[in-house]
This record gives C-alpha cells, sequence and structure tokens, in this order.
C-alpha cells in the first residue's frame, strides 16, 4: 500500500479510529482517576460516541479500504448509525442505574465503546478475515459485560454460558470460512462471488456456507442458535441486557445481510433455503415459547428470537425490496427494544429493589399513567398491530418476500405474530384492568426520556416513514 491509499484507507475509517482512540484514551482516564471516575468515563464514551456518529454523517464517504477489507458505503453508514445510536442510548440509561446493577466501574463504558468498535466493523467488513475479527472485539467485550456484576451468582452464570457458547459459535464460523477459502482460494467477498460465478459451486462450499450461516446466526439468536439467550437476558444486570437487545443485533443482522447478497449471491438458491428455515423456526420458536414466560426480560428474549425471525423474512427475499425491509425492521426494532428497556428499568419499588416478573406490572395505569401508556404503545407495536411502526416493519419483509414467491413463508409469519399477539396483550392487560400490587419509584429522568421518545416515534411513525424509507431504499440499492 502506498502512502496515498494507507491515508484514503484511515480517512474512510475515521469513525473507527475516533472510537479505538477514544477507548484507550478513557481507559487511561479510568486507571489513573481510580474507581470512582465511572460516571466521568461514562459521559465521555457517550461523547467519543457522538463524535464518531457526526464524524460518520458528515465526513464519511464511498470507497474501498486497506486493499479490499474494509467498505464504506451508504448500507454500511445506515446500520453504523443506528449501531452508535443504540450504544449511546443504552449507555445513557444505565448511567442512573450503574450502582444498583452492579456494574459502576469506569471499565464498562471502555468496553462497550470497545464493542460498538467491532459493530462498526462488521458492518463494513468486506473480507473474511476482518469480518472474524471484527467479530471477535465484540463478542470479547460482551462475555466481560454480561458478567460485569461479579457479586451477582446469575451475572456470572449469564456471562460464562455466553462464553461457551459463543466460542463454540466461533469455532463454527472459522470452521465455514476455511471450507469457503479452500473451495475458492479467495476471503474477499468480491473474489468468492467471482469465483462462484465462474466455477460453479461445490458440496465442500456449501458445508462451508452453512457453517457460516451458523455462526452468524448465534449472534443474532436465531433458532436453533438461540439457546443462550434467555438464560443472559435474564441472567445480565438490566442495562447490560438493554445493550444486547438493541446495537450488536443490528450490527450482526447488517454482517448477515452483506455476506450473503455480496459473497453469495451466485448461490442463492442455497442460502436461501437455510435463511427460510432459520426464519420459520425463530418466528414459531419466538412465538410460543415467550407465552409461558412470567420474567419480563425472559420475555423480551424470545420476543428478540421471534423478531428476527421476521427479519430473516425479507432476507430470504433476496430482493432490493428484501433488502430494505429487513433495514426498515431493525431500525424500527431496535427503538422498540430500546423504549421496552427503559420501561423495564423503572420497574424498581420506592424502597429500592428492582422487579422483572410480568405480574409486577399489574395495575401501572393507576400508579404510572405515562409509563403504562407508553409501554401499551410499545407492546401494541411489538405485537405489529396498524398504524404504529411495528406494523410497517412486518408489512415491508412479509410483501418482499410475497414478491419473491415465498408465500408459504408469509403466510407462517403472519400466523406467527397472531400468535405472539397474545403475550404482548397479556401485559397490557394487566397494566389496565389488574389492581395494583404495589407503587413503582419515580423513574430517572433518562428512563422517561428514553421511552418517552420511543413511543413517540411508534406512535408518529406514519407522518415520517417517508423519508426513512427513501434512506432505507438508498441502503438497500447498496448491493443491486
Amino acid at each position: 500500500m502506498t502512502a496515498e491509499t494507507i491515508l484514503a484507507s484511515l480517512h474512510l475509517s475515521t469513525p473507527e479510529l475516533i472510537l479505538a482512540v477514544g477507548a484507550l484514551a478513557l481507559l487511561m482516564i479510568g486507571v489513573f482517576a481510580g474507581e470512582k471516575s465511572s460516571g466521568m468515563v461514562t459521559g465521555l464514551a457517550v461523547g467519543v460516541l457522538v463524535v464518531a456518529g457526526a464524524w460518520l454523517v458528515l465526513m464519511t464517504g464511498d470507497g474501498v479500504a486497506y486493499n479490499g477489507a474494509f467498505m464504506s458505503d451508504p448500507f454500511a453508514r445506515f446500520m453504523k448509525g443506528l449501531a452508535l445510536i443504540g450504544s449511546v442510548v443504552a449507555l445513557v440509561m444505565s448511567a442512573g442505574q450503574a450502582r444498583s446493577a452492579g456494574i459502576d466501574r469506569f471499565e464498562y463504558p471502555v468496553l462497550i465503546v470497545l464493542s460498538t468498535l467491532g459493530m462498526l466493523l462488521m458492518i463494513s467488513a468486506n473480507d473474511l478475515m476482518s469480518l472474524y475479527i471484527a467479530l471477535e472485539l465484540q463478542s470479547l467485550a460482551l462475555y466481560v459485560v454480561a458478567a460485569m456484576n461479579r457479586d451477582n451468582l446469575r451475572s456470572t452464570e449469564a456471562g460464562l454460558k455466553y462464553f461457551v457458547l459463543g466460542a463454540l459459535s466461533s469455532g463454527m464460523l472459522l470452521y465455514g470460512m476455511s471450507l469457503v477459502y479452500g473451495f475458492t482460494g479467495h476471503t474477499g467477498f468480491q473474489e468468492i462471488a467471482t469465483a462462484l460465478t465462474a466455477d460453479g459451486r461445490s458440496l465442500g462450499l456449501v458445508f462451508g456456507l452453512v457453517f457460516i450461516l451458523a455462526g452468524i446466526a448465534f449472534k443474532i439468536s436465531a433458532v436453533p442458535f438461540h439457546m443462550w439467550t434467555p438464560d443472559v437476558y435474564e441472567g445480565a444486570p438490566t442495562p447490560v441486557t438493554a445493550f444486547f437487545a438493541a446495537a450488536p443485533k443490528v450490527a450482526a443482522m447488517a454482517m448477515l445481510v452483506r455476506i450473503v447478497i455480496t459473497a453469495f449471491e451466485p448461490i442463492i438458491n442455497d442460502w436461501q433455503q437455510i435463511i427460510v428455515f432459520i426464519a420459520i423456526a425463530s418466528m414459531l420458536l419466538g412465538s410460543f415459547a415467550a407465552i409461558g414466560q412470567n420474567n419480563i426480560k425472559r420475555l423480551m428474549a424470545y420476543s428478540s428470537i421471534g423478531h428476527m425471525g421476521y427479519a430473516l423474512v425479507g432476507l430470504a427475499a433476496g430482493s432490493i425490496a428484501g433488502v430494505r425491509g429487513v433495514v426498515l425492521y431493525m431500525l424500527i426494532y431496535m427503538v422498540m427494544t430500546l423504549g421496552t428497556f427503559a420501561c423495564i428499568m423503572a420497574m424498581r419499588r420506592k424502597e429500592g429493589a428492582q422487579v422483572e416478573e410480568v405480574n409486577d406490572l399489574a395495575g401501572l395505569s393507576q400508579t404510572n399513567p405515562f409509563m403504562a401508556t407508553v409501554l401499551t404503545i410499545l407492546m401494541f407495536s411489538l405485537a405489529g398491530i396498524p398504524p404504529l411502526a411495528g406494523f410497517f416493519a412486518k408489512y415491508f419483509v412479509f410483501i418482499a418476500a410475497i414478491e419473491a414467491d415465498l408465500y408459504a413463508l408469509s403466510i407462517i409469519g403472519v400466523l406467527a405474530s397472531v400468535v405472539g399477539a397474545y403475550y404482548y396483550l397479556r401485559v397490557i392487560k394487566l397494566m389496565w384492568f389488574d389492581e395494583p400490587k404495589g407503587e413503582f419509584a419515580r423513574p430517572a429522568g433518562e428512563l422517561r426520556l428514553v421511552y418517552g421518545l420511543s413511543g413517540l416515534f411508534v406512535l408518529g411513525y406514519v407522518l415520517i416513514g417517508g423519508p426513512i424509507g427513501t434512506a432505507a431504499e438508498v441502503a438497500a440499492r447498496t448491493f443491486f
């Protein structure tokens, strides 16, 4: 690489460099300022993420960097923006909850920044090697964050389960990559696609594809690689769970879209069958398994599994409309999830105890009408009730699947959505028609802001959906 190409590469990856340098600086500040610096480091971490986001929007252009290993395009910028927003909101929500959640350490915001750096690199990865390194950077930070509350047995158990199963999925992913490299002779996405077009597919390459998709399916908690999700969601501190449910899912889905649409586009019939199976299994399990859940974090875990299935319906279409549907779905899903977790984090008794049972929401409409109203809007949206944002998310992915002649997939998705509406409506029934079990403490200002804005977005999406849909269309056209 010449000096000019190195400078061009550095310019395209400036947001990632800001996060990398910022994380190292924050670590040094935390080390020298001591344990009581967590609040300051958290505030500075939010600032670093905001600066990286501003640079991404205002200064970053299109291009390929580092000899093709890194790609900057409209799709990457859109999904990176979502990941950065998810990380910022999760950090802001955790600021007032850190002490009670047992994560009041300066390492927490530093790990969130490093994890976000991994996500941005995942989204822009244009080579199997850069993809794997980015994925491990993100995952290693998340393993530590899940077990951040060392004094809590559930938190350490969640971190251990996530680490063991994550290591297994990484091994599967790496084995799949080695097979793909062995049968094509390339690790770059465009080069793999060219080799597949010229030589066709072989059985060994299909095995490699299956292992790669299995490894990525773990990261988005799609069936049958979902087993870690309920336990980790329940065991990890609630601010950590809120982070897990939003930004990493966006990054992993973006990575999946890029690798199948770019590298494996010539063998669409092979990966389409796998995606259809994973989508159906995720939608059905997410709908039926959540019905018997009493812990609201476990309920949201199964809800997340189901929603990843709905997003995969759009990807299975393999078209511009399908990718546009996936992009919109991940945006709307992230907003709904962050708003819901802000409400869950506000479920705290006046004596300070955090409660997580669904039944603890009984009579919320009488004790906190605003929170009950917002949570009702979010539950209706998660269920896909029109004219809320969640309805449009499902509408676009199902329309894309129908246009691709995937009628059975669309019908199963609609039926699963009807079944899934039951447990969302159960929460609404408890809030509005049951007697209160006790009053929650006044929610922190940042939590009220997050769930208030989420409710406003979901309710007003019908008015602002046009520009958002246009941006998603531009992002989707990157691949076609």
